[in-house]
């Protein structure tokens, strides 16, 4: 599975961006989907994710009411709505596929096999 992430810019505290991944190469409809973000100086961290069939979600708290992902098996894609964005959201955003088709959605990077190339996300004070 090949995936490439775009949508990210720069944007002011409390404005919005929308985040899409599109994949090729892969049966996308049958694997879980997650985004995950990396701050300068930081490790890679769980944003969100969605399973295969769309019907399960995990966020991490931080983004919770803020940020919404959601699929479109039709399309190949995956996208991540952000709104009342923060500074602290600032990062590298990558989308990622799990290693396994039709697997229990996961919140772990360890269990994503397929990365996308990150797409920058910049927000201002």
């Amino acid at each position: 599975v090949q995936l490439q992430a775009s949508g990210g810019g720069l944007v002011q505290a409390g404005g919005f961006l929308r985040l899409s991944c599109a994949a090729s190469g892969g049966a996308f409809d049958s694997y879980g989907m997650g985004w995950f973000r990396q701050a300068p100086g930081k490790e890679r961290a769980f944003v969100a994710s969605i399973a295969w069939n769309g019907i399960t979600t995990y966020y991490a708290d931080s983004v919770k009411g803020r940020f919404t992902i959601s699929r479109d098996n039709a399309e190949n894609t995956v996208y991540l709505q952000m709104n009342n964005l923060k500074p602290e959201d600032t990062a590298v955003y990558y989308c990622a596929a799990q290693d396994s088709r039709f697997a229990r959605i996961s919140t772990s990077l360890r269990d994503f096999g397929f990365w996308g190339q990150g797409t920058q996300v910049t927000v201002s004070s």
